[in-house]
C-alpha cells in the first residue's frame, strides 16, 4: 500500500506542481479556504511540520506566515516539487507518517496534515508521534476524506470497518488509480481522541468561487461534504 501510494504521487507531482493551485477547485475553492481559517495570520517564530506536504503549497502558505517550517512527504517526486517551491526556506524530508519522526520531543507549536492521513492504514502510532513532538497546548489540524461520502465509492461496504478503497481519478486525459482508507466516523473522532482533545470538528463548505465555476458540483457537495477537518489540542 505504502509503495503503491508513493508511486502514484510520484506521477502525480508534475501535475500538482503545475495545475492544482490553479485548477483544482476541490483544494483552491474547498478544503484550502476551510483549513487556513483555522491557522492564525502570524505565525512568527513559531515551529510548524507540513504532514504530507505533497509539492509544497501548505508549506509555502505558512512559511509567508513566518513560520519556521519543516514538512514531510511519502513521494520522492512530491518532495523535490516542495523544494523547488519553497528552495532552502523550509526544512523538507521524504518519510513515512507511519514510521517514528525524526524530530525531538515538544519540537513543534502547530502540526498542518491536509488531505494525508487516510493513506494511513494504522494512523494510531502517527497521532502518537504527533503527540509526542508537538508543544504542551500544540495544535493538531487535519483534514481527511468525509466517511459519508467514502462510502458511495464501494458497492459492498462495512462502514464500521477501516476499509481499502481505490479511487479513480482523472487527470489531463489519463485514469490515475489512487489507493486510501475509509474508516468511519466514530474511528475518526475516537482515535483522535485518544491522544488530543478535540476542540474543533468542521464539514466545510465551497466556496463562491466553487459556485460560479461548478454549479453542479457546489450543489452537491453543500448536501454531502467531501472532507472532514479536524482541530485538536495537545494537553496534558
Amino acid at each position: 500500500m505504502k509503495k503503491e501510494v508513493s508511486e502514484v504521487y510520484d506521477q502525480l507531482a508534475y501535475i500538482y506542481e503545475r495545475s492544482v493551485d490553479t485548477k483544482g477547485l476541490f483544494n483552491i475553492a474547498y478544503e484550502r479556504p476551510a483549513m487556513l481559517e483555522q491557522i492564525p495570520v502570524s505565525l512568527q517564530d513559531k515551529r510548524v511540520l507540513d504532514a504530507g506536504c505533497a509539492a509544497g503549497w501548505y508549506t509555502e502558505q505558512l512559511i509567508n506566515r513566518g513560520a519556521n517550517v519543516a514538512a514531510t512527504d511519502i513521494s520522492p517526486e512530491m518532495i523535490s516539487a516542495a523544494i523547488r517551491r519553497v528552495g532552502e526556506q523550509a526544512d523538507i524530508v521524504c518519510l513515512d507518517l507511519e514510521e517514528e519522526l525524526p524530530f525531538e520531543d515538544h519540537a513543534f507549536d502547530l502540526i498542518v496534515s491536509s488531505l494525508t492521513l487516510h493513506y494511513l492504514e494504522d494512523w494510531r502510532r502517527t497521532f502518537k508521534e504527533f503527540r509526542r513532538v508537538l508543544k504542551q497546548d500544540g495544535i493538531l489540524l487535519f483534514s481527511v476524506h468525509h466517511p459519508f461520502t467514502d462510502v458511495a465509492l464501494l458497492k459492498d461496504f462495512q462502514y464500521y470497518s477501516t476499509e481499502l478503497i481505490i479511487d479513480q481519478w482523472e487527470k489531463e486525459g489519463r485514469v490515475y488509480d489512487v489507493p486510501f482508507y475509509r474508516r468511519p466516523l466514530q474511528t475518526i473522532l475516537n482515535d483522535t481522541l485518544s491522544f488530543f482533545a478535540i476542540e474543533k470538528v468542521i464539514e466545510p463548505k465551497p466556496t463562491l468561487l466553487f459556485k460560479e465555476q461548478a454549479p453542479e458540483k457546489y450543489k452537491k457537495l453543500l448536501n454531502r461534504p467531501n472532507f472532514l477537518i479536524v482541530k485538536a489540542r495537545k494537553r496534558a
